[in-house]
Formats: structure tokens, sequence, C-alpha cells
């Protein structure tokens, strides 16, 4: 099942392309032709895509990649803001203005990076906000809002809190005149797992389908604790991770897990988070 699934017309999901196969979410930036830039069209789609990913019982995780070779995503299209004249967002509160990741709109599935290539700007939303970020051996990072005169906000604030600060301070600080290479992203945890490009997607399924072996209702609980544990204090996080596997406990998951374990058999997990 892919695009036309969902209640959009066609213009309004241009430049994406979304598959659904095997209890996966495939969301592919593809508008290559401008470094998977994403549009305004482009950025409403999204949220029809993870609005549809969060509502669909049958999902269970996401992968998200970008179209070719040389790009993953270069952020917003400047070249259209240039254009224009101005953002086509930025003058209202943030949770009605931005919608390009899954934590934005509210999805508890894990979400997987599939990174093929430069990501730019704005395109480090995705690197911040997925969970597990898998990259081809040539990608790099680097972040030129400075460079136009767009503050680097979110994007920096997401990573700050995955690597260290003077790791964000260089990219944020010095712009478009610093990459930072894949073997460093990985050296500091920006990225989990480096492999070649012809076997970045067979990666990403693979972990993928391992995450699908657990219970959904427990697997979408503990990415809520891991999240929330970066926001509050660790007795805080504590007490709300417990209060979550206590609530967790009256799931049909709950009763299914042990007796499989036992019997040696596949469990038959309940869809949706």
């Amino acid at each position: 099942m892919g695009l036309k699934a969902l209640d959009l017309e066609r213009d309004e999901l241009e430049g994406l392309i979304y598959e659904k196969r095997d209890h996966v979410a495939y969301v592919t930036l593809n508008n290559p032709e401008r470094g998977n830039a994403v549009s305004p069209m482009m950025h409403r789609g999204l949220k029809a895509i993870w609005d549809d990913v969060r509502d669909d019982p049958s999902i269970r995780v996401a992968i998200v990649t970008g179209a070719g070779e040389r790009h993953f995503c270069t952020g917003a299209d400047v070249g259209r803001v240039a254009a224009e004249g101005k953002l086509d967002s930025g003058g209202g509160p943030l949770d009605q203005e931005v919608f390009w990741t899954p934590r934005n709109n509210g999805v508890w599935k894990p979400t997987i990076c599939a990174i093929n290539g430069l990501v730019a700007g704005a395109g480090l939303h995705f690197v911040g906000e997925c969970d597990i970020n898998v990259a081809a051996d040539h990608a790099a990072f680097t972040d030129p809002h400075v460079n136009v005169a767009i503050v680097s906000s979110i994007d920096s604030i997401n990573l700050v809190r995955r690597i260290p600060l003077g790791s964000v301070a260089r990219l944020a600080l010095c712009g478009r005149s610093y990459r930072m290479p894949v073997e460093r992203a990985y050296q500091i945890g920006l990225v989990d797992e480096v492999v070649p490009l012809s076997e970045l997607m067979a990666k990403a399924d693979e972990i993928a389908a391992q995450i699908c072996e657990g219970s959904p209702h427990a697997v979408s609980l503990s990415l809520q604790c891991m999240w929330n544990a970066l926001e509050q204090g660790r007795s805080t996080a504590q007490e709300y991770g417990w209060a979550l596997a206590r609530f967790h406990r009256s799931h049909p998951d709950a009763a299914e897990g042990p007796p499989a374990f036992a019997e040696k058999r596949p469990p038959q997990w309940v869809d949706g988070a």
C-alpha cells in the first residue's frame, strides 16, 4: 500500500514515496534533483504520512531514506526561499508549523533513518529525531543555517541531546565550512552503524525485522521511556518508566509473551501500539 491510500490530492504527494509492507512503513524523500530538499508541499505530505504511520495499527516500524546516491536531505528548499523572499514557516508556534519527523507528529513507533548521502541543514531534523541511524559509508553532515542567516534551532537542540556540545557547535557555528565525515559521526554516536551504500536498505530492513519480533505495545512504551529520560531527571524518568511498565501488564501481549517463549513458538502480538 502506498500514497494512494492517503486522503490527499496527487500534487500534495509530490516529492515523496510512501510504501508499507510486512509491518514496516517506508518513507522516501524523492526530490533528488534538488538534493531531496523539502518543499512546503512535501512538508504537508510528510504530516499526512506520519499521521498514517501513527494511526495504522499494522505498522510497527518506519524507515526514512532519500532517493539517489548523493543526498539524504539538504533541508528546506532554500532556492524557493530566495525566490519568494521569505520562509514558508517560522512565524507561528512549533506544534502548528513543524511536522517533518515522527516525534513532531506524536508517532511513538521506532523510526530508522537510512542515510544514503549528504545531510544538510534541516535534514538534521530526521537524524536528530529518528531512533536508530544507519549511514552509507560516503555520508556526511553539515549545517549551513547561519550562512543564510537562519538560526540553527530545532536541529541543534535535538543533536545536543545525542552528541557532545562541541560537535554540535562546530556544525552549527562553522556552517558550510565544515562537513562532519561519517566516521566521526559514528565515533560520537550520531550514527549507529556504517555500511556500504549497496547494503544500506538491507541493514535498515534487518533492524526493522528485529524490532518487529517484539511486542508492538512494549516496544512503543520502551521508546517513550527512553525519550522521556532525555527530558526528565533520573528519578522522575524512573517513576514514569515504572508507571508505563505497570500499565503494560494489563495488555494482552504481556500475557502472550511468557507462554510463547516457554512453548518455543512465535508470539501472536496484538497490532497497534
